[in-house]
């Protein structure tokens, strides 16, 4: 599928699909003989990953890395292992640390809802 699809399907923009490709992130796996970049339902895949990471806060370069250990999981099973388990552990402290705001901002909203009735 083309670029415009896919930045459709994964609600990012064109520009940021780019970027990834640039930066190494997410490539498509193919072009066509007129220059448009073409992607798999495995690159999708890898996009929405990188995209379910950036609100938890993960770095370009963070998520790079992990893209990476995903990529080298037969090559290297113990680093890889090893640098997504430390992901997982920091994903799971920023899932716990935006429930928190969540609750907070929960809060302050029904404060304010009193405050006008």
């Amino acid at each position: 599928m083309k670029i415009g699809e896919v930045a459709e399907r994964t609600a990012l923009s064109i520009r940021s699909l780019r970027h990834y490709d640039e930066l190494g992130l997410a490539s498509p796996s193919a072009h066509s003989p007129g220059g448009f970049r073409l992607y798999t339902p495995g690159d999708v895949e890898r996009i929405l990953l990188i995209r379910r990471m950036k609100p938890l806060g993960f770095s370009l370069e963070r998520i790079r890395d992990f893209c990476r250990a995903l990529d080298h999981r037969a090559d290297d099973p113990g680093g890889s292992a090893a640098l997504i388990a430390e992901i997982e552990v920091e994903a799971t402290e920023r899932l716990e640390r935006l429930r928190t705001h969540l609750g907070y901002a929960e809060e302050f909203v029904d404060i304010v809802a009193r405050l006008k009735a």
